[in-house]
């Protein structure tokens, strides 16, 4: 993904305009590389707008989910625990049973928030796989 591209879109999530980005996502293929960035994004509201984005795309069963999910896993072992927890929470919004095994690997964080969001993701999953 181009730099301007992303900044664009990282630039429209903190001014709000997440309409503008789900529908990019919807109909823009090439922007899906986005996502892992918004969750390790310095910005709060970018990062706050990513999980909002998530939780729509997964509201309107997107079918590209998976493929933004598995761009967001590497996240559990950033340096950051921020980065790691959000991307523990995301997997919850929008992972599948083939992440649960990352985020098990995320339950011995030794930041008590990124293993206790890992925890809950990974009741998400199967929650959502069994109902």
């Amino acid at each position: 993904m181009e730099q301007d591209l992303y900044d664009m879109i990282a630039d429209y999530m903190e001014k709000g305009y997440l309409d503008n980005i789900i529908d990019m996502f919807r109909y823009e293929p090439e922007v899906y590389p986005a996502a892992k960035r918004l969750i390790s994004d310095e910005r709060m509201r970018v990062r706050l707008g990513a999980i909002a984005l998530f939780e729509t795309l997964a509201e309107i069963n997107f079918v590209h989910l998976v493929e933004i999910a598995d761009s967001i896993a590497p996240l559990l072992k950033s340096e950051t625990a921020l980065i790691r927890g959000d991307a523990a929470y995301s997997l919850g919004i929008i992972g599948d049973k083939r992440h649960i095994a990352e985020l098990q690997g995320a339950l011995g964080d030794e930041h008590p928030d990124v293993a206790e969001a890992a925890k809950d993701s990974i009741e998400a999953i199967l929650q959502r796989t069994t109902a």
